[in-house]
């Protein structure tokens, strides 16, 4: 038995952010990481301003900008009467030094994150390890019980544990905690394909039958996303690869003469789409953050903003009572009134844009069929301050937390 005084379990963004930020606050933080490294592919890999903000206030900015990455400015739907790319959000045009979002594959914004956080002595990171029970000793969270790659067993006791392990959070197995779950109309298929110098650049949509296509630039290739009806994977596979790709390409026919890049469906990833949020974070010795305590849908590409702020949020709440050893009830509950807000509201426009959106598009109700609606809807996106509202919302998407003093470089 080890003894913590926070318990960071999982090694995501906003577990590492979290960890890094408490340890350079003098703060004991031990990290538990099921897996052996960061390498997990389609994953989001969207630093939004506001994380690249806070990653300047750390002192991390310069090393961050010699990682590989793509800079996103605009986003491109096709609303015109011909379904030409229109430009309906243009992050460029924001003011202020971060005017776009950095496309960087997450393990290397977890490995920088990792590297700086064990200059510290109060940090230490276990990879291989994972949390398979919470201890528990008077109606309080103590700590975990883990098991290493190798089988080893353990018992982790920590002052406060911190579930960041995602939607699949072993926090999210506990009654109390209330999960509440939304309908969500679709499931998105992920794949790549080559891009090539003269593609349009940026975040770009796809339309067609039935069908809406997100295309990511990622430089050499597109990282592309297909919306299918939710619980379909199985029956779409079943009827073959290629009437996929007819339909694909249907919606993105500038990409057709390349659809061939994907061979089989290995190359097609499920991305099973959940909108949740726990009614609680917390409870005694326990706080729950990012996808762990609001699972998001991918529409507008925000999850790992919000994930990343509630890091922020929660360092700069519990940094005084863990140094001091006394975190209470009153403490972790802070931190779910701060963030909460945020949460309900920008779920509350996924929500939307899934009633009317996604689900009509699905069923070939889609109002960009009609080419006079879908003119104004274009004219009137594209109108210069209409223009900035989706680009701000898609750029900064959340409430900037401001990280604790001590953790500043």
């Amino acid at each position: 038995m080890e003894r913590t005084t926070c318990c960071v379990v999982g090694g995501g963004p906003a577990g590492m952010v979290l960890a890094l930020l408490l340890a350079r606050a003098g703060v004991e933080v031990t990290v538990l990481e099921k897996h052996g490294d960061f390498l997990r592919d389609f994953r989001g890999d969207t630093v939004h301003p506001t994380t690249l903000s806070l990653l300047e206030d750390i002192g991390l900015a310069e090393r961050f900008a010699r990682l590989p990455q793509r800079r996103v400015t605009t986003v491109q739907l096709p609303l015109g009467p011909d379904r030409t790319l229109v430009t309906v959000g243009n992050i460029g045009a924001l003011h202020g030094k971060y005017n776009y979002i950095a496309m960087v594959p997450q393990w290397d914004l977890l490995d920088l994150l990792a590297d700086e956080a064990r200059k510290e002595p109060s940090f230490r990171l276990w990879m291989d390890t994972e949390a398979e029970s919470f201890l528990v000793e008077g109606g309080r969270v103590t700590g975990v019980r883990y098991r290493t790659a190798d089988g080893a067993a353990g018992e982790l006791r920590a002052h406060l544990t911190v579930a960041c392990d995602g939607r699949g959070s072993l926090a999210r197995t506990l009654p109390e905690l209330g999960l509440q779950d939304f309908p969500c109309p679709m499931d998105a298929w992920w794949f790549r394909l080559p891009r090539r110098e003269d593609d349009p650049s940026g975040l770009v949509g796809g339309l067609g039958e039935r069908f809406f296509s997100a295309l990511i630039d990622r430089g050499d290739y597109w990282q592309c996303a297909a919306l299918i009806p939710k619980g379909a994977d199985a029956r779409l596979r079943a009827e073959g690869l290629d009437p996929f790709m007819e339909r694909f390409t249907g919606a993105v026919p500038w990409l057709a003469d390349r659809a061939h890049a994907v061979a089989s469906w290995d190359g097609v990833k499920l991305l099973d789409v959940r909108l949740d949020r726990l009614r609680r974070w917390h409870r005694p010795g326990l706080l729950c953050i990012g996808d762990a305590a609001h699972a998001m849908s991918p529409v507008f590409g925000i999850g790992i903003n919000l994930a990343v702020q509630d890091a922020v949020a929660a360092a700069r709440h519990l940094v005084g009572p863990l140094r001091e050893h006394r975190v209470g009830l009153y403490d972790v509950r802070r931190v779910q009134q701060r963030r909460r807000p945020t949460t309900v509201a920008a779920q509350g426009l996924q929500r939307a844009a899934h009633a009317k959106v996604i689900r009509p598009l699905l069923a070939g109700r889609s109002a960009f069929d009609d080419p006079q609606r879908a003119a104004r809807l274009a004219s009137l996106l594209t109108e210069s301050r209409l223009n900035r509202l989706p680009a701000y919302f898609l750029a900064y998407g959340a409430l900037r937390e401001r990280p604790p003093r001590e953790a500043l470089r």
